[in-house]
């Protein structure tokens, strides 16, 4: 076996290292230190969204205390073991949001104004694999349970998914049938096609009216993300893949239904973190339901869809499912944590180089109410994020704080749908995400400024 200590065995960027259960082309291991100095490489810096659709039941959710001694809410108890890498933050809003759950999650990441245009707006996950997609295989990784994914094209258009686990797990790690040369193949047709179009489109656009060139331009948008897309697939065929060890394949490329809600999540968190350890992709969305259904818990004796415990109308019994449910879909957001704390790179664990923000575009369900937005931000400590404090732009937003009346759920649906604080806009932590992830961006969608609470 090679010394990784010595200076001799220098190895290139995407040489596979075998043995550690998966064949690693990592972003920086120790041995290819001098080689990486030489060409001034940076850390990997990674980014996942997670979405729980349908709010929560804000009053067992809802943190209490401002700053860093905050005590975490029966929702939230299964992350208090990560409290030194989280921070929840109350008082988020999009101001833009409809209020209807058929669109809360299209504009989680985009704070597009739906109500006033058909089309979407750019998510901000798209904005950041812009700049990490050179560096990986696959630009981005869009995952959805139920079909709806979180992700918009640069033209508003939403990018489809994936969420079979097995699925998604063959199309990172398995070569297509055929080997390269079919690949090629079928890419450069694809790139013929492309061209066809463009060459047709621009003789078009001639004879259009100023409208018409308008909606042409955004469709031409399109094909060229379809063609860079091309161009940067047909560079990484003669790149293998990572392979994977048969014990972590075994547990990994299989079908797991929807009936088995923990072990399904599990095993797609999983399949994110090995996907960032080999470096396949810098940059995850994934949906865990939506909202016109939202997936039950049977293992835990929720049978209802998170859409209709959502809509409890102050029913005790699917308000205690609710708040079941929310508790259980979070701690399989602690056991994602887990594994980027326990899985490292040559920077160290992947923890320290992934920002995950988990939440919901909804708060109060019942309504639609959206806002004071159920929003946590994990990780990225090493991107320049600090964690500890429970950041609460409601009491910001108030000379004297504010005071949280749990007892009263009418008060307290009240801030859910009707913002304490106005100037607190989701947007301004999505493009503070966006520029630690060195996106040159002044602004996102409707933000107006970013959140310093935490930066480090």
């Amino acid at each position: 076996m090679a010394n990784f200590l010595t200076q001799n065995w220098l190895i290139s960027r995407r040489r596979v290292l075998r043995g550690l259960g998966v064949a690693l082309a990592l972003p920086l291991l120790d041995c290819m230190q001098p080689l990486a100095a030489a060409q001034t490489a940076t850390r990997a810096k990674r980014s996942v969204f997670i979405y729980l659709p349908n709010g929560v039941n804000t009053l067992d959710y809802q943190v209490t205390q401002a700053g860093a001694d905050y005590k975490f809410s029966k929702s939230l108890m299964p992350l208090e073991k990560h409290r030194a890498s989280i921070t929840p933050i109350s008082g988020l809003h999009h101001p833009h949001g409809l209020g209807h759950h058929h669109n809360c999650s299209s504009i989680w990441l985009t704070g597009g104004k739906i109500g006033q245009s058909e089309r979407n707006t750019i998510s901000v996950d798209q904005l950041m694999a812009q700049v990490t997609a050179p560096q990986t295989r696959f630009s981005s990784l869009e995952l959805s349970n139920q079909g709806h994914s979180l992700a918009y094209s640069a033209d508003g258009v939403r990018l489809p998914s994936q969420g079979n686990p097995s699925v998604v797990f063959r199309e990172l790690f398995e070569e297509p049938q055929g080997g390269i040369a079919k690949q090629r193949r079928g890419l450069q047709r694809k790139g013929s096609i492309l061209d066809t179009v463009l060459d047709e489109a621009r003789t078009m656009g001639n004879q259009l009216g100023q409208d018409d060139r308008g909606r042409l331009e955004q469709y031409l948008t399109s094909v060229r993300e379809v063609e860079i897309r091309t161009q940067r697939a047909d560079k990484w065929l003669d790149t293998p893949r990572p392979k994977i060890e048969p014990d972590v394949q075994a547990k990994l490329n299989r079908d797991v239904s929807l009936d088995r809600l923990g072990e399904y999540l599990r095993t797609m968190y999983d399949i994110v973190v090995l996907a960032f350890q080999t470096d396949l992709t810098r940059v995850v969305s994934f949906s865990t339901g939506n909202e016109g259904t939202g997936p039950a818990v049977p293992e835990i004796g929720v049978r209802q869809d998170r859409h209709s415990l959502s809509h409890h109308n102050a029913n005790p019994k699917l308000m205690q499912d609710l708040t079941q449910s929310d508790a259980f879909n979070i701690k399989q957001f602690s056991y994602f944590l887990d594994r980027l704390g326990e899985v490292k790179d040559a920077d160290g664990p992947l923890l320290d180089s992934t920002m995950a923000l988990y939440g919901s575009g909804m708060a109060f369900g019942h309504s639609h109410g959206n806002a004071n937005l159920p929003i946590i931000l994990a990780g990225g400590g090493k991107l320049g994020i600090k964690h500890g404090r429970h950041i609460d732009f409601n009491a910001a937003g108030k000379p004297d704080g504010y005071t949280y009346d749990l007892e009263n759920p009418g008060k307290h649906y009240t801030i859910c749908h009707q913002p304490v604080n106005n100037k607190a806009h989701l947007s301004n932590l999505l493009l503070t995400m966006a520029q630690k992830m060195d996106v040159p961006a002044e602004k996102f969608a409707d933000s107006n400024g970013t959140v310093s609470e935490v930066k480090a």
